[in-house]
């Protein structure tokens, strides 16, 4: 891989895990339509620890908060605050996904080989924003939903280890459908994915570690982790913003775009 191609993977992988049009389909779409050879898990490795730490540089202080308040809650069996019950939403939404990932890994695994499935899961995405958009239209904070809602969200957030399937675009319209504002969702969407892109990042640089010629490639990775984390933070911060005052309809409209487009091209 050179130099170029880190820091465009990087960049997209970093903007699009965060913004709701699916950052595997654009990792599977983007090589494909540039010829390039499939970047390698040493690459997708470094480029989810990128997303995680853009995630931490935006919500660290709230992240240790969590943390903090869990752990006491887990000493006193006291749930009924605030940010103790946010921060067990959090650990409950990430077990499905979690087990999803552990158990269909490799079935997932294998849509990522074409662009055709990659599509028709892109426009499903896109129909998931339009319709959730329109009939979500709460105000609650995410520290009032019910243990079971947060469940909901970790199952929605699981399916998205299909290329096609935008992460934060489902996590974030699930959170819609069960009443929380738009920007609500969008916080509690990307503080849930923490434990997520932490456990894919370190799993594949445990793979990765003793492969041959890993010393070769450590510019092309350092680039892209750069350029995954800066797209990452901007794409964050951007999108906070833009959701207090404006509807996901934007996003639900690139999915179709792109997805229909493609399937065009490959039929």
């Amino acid at each position: 891989m050179d130099i170029i191609q880190a820091l465009v993977l990087g960049v997209v992988q970093g903007a699009t895990e965060f913004i709701p049009i699916s950052s595997s389909a654009h990792l599977v779409l983007v090589p494909w339509m540039l010829g390039w050879q499939n970047p390698g898990l040493a690459f997708d490795a470094v480029l989810h620890l990128g997303t995680l730490l853009a995630v931490l540089a935006v919500f660290w202080r709230d992240l240790v908060s969590l943390a903090a308040v869990w752990l006491q809650s887990m000493a006193t069996r006291e749930v009924n605050a605030p940010q103790a019950r946010l921060a067990w939403w959090i650990v409950l939404g990430t077990i499905p996904a979690a087990l999803m990932g552990l158990l269909w890994e490799e079935q997932f695994e294998a849509l990522f080989h074409g662009p055709l499935q990659v599509s028709v899961l892109l426009l499903l995405t896109g129909s998931w924003l339009a319709c959730t958009d329109h009939f979500g239209r709460g105000h609650r904070r995410a520290h009032e939903m019910r243990w079971w809602q947060s469940l909901l969200i970790g199952l929605a957030q699981g399916c998205a280890i299909a290329p096609g399937i935008s992460r934060s675009g489902v996590t974030i319209g699930s959170g819609l459908l069960l009443g929380l504002g738009r920007d609500e969702a969008a916080r509690f969407s990307f503080m849930l994915s923490t434990p997520i892109i932490a456990g894919a990042g370190l799993l594949q640089v445990r793979k990765l570690l003793g492969m041959p010629g890993l010393d070769a490639s450590l510019l092309p990775l350092l680039l892209g982790f750069v350029s995954a984390s800066v797209s990452g933070y901007v794409c964050i911060r951007f999108l906070l913003a833009y959701l207090k005052q404006r509807s996901l309809t934007v996003f639900a409209l690139y999915c179709w775009v792109v997805g229909l487009g493609w399937i065009a091209v490959t039929l």
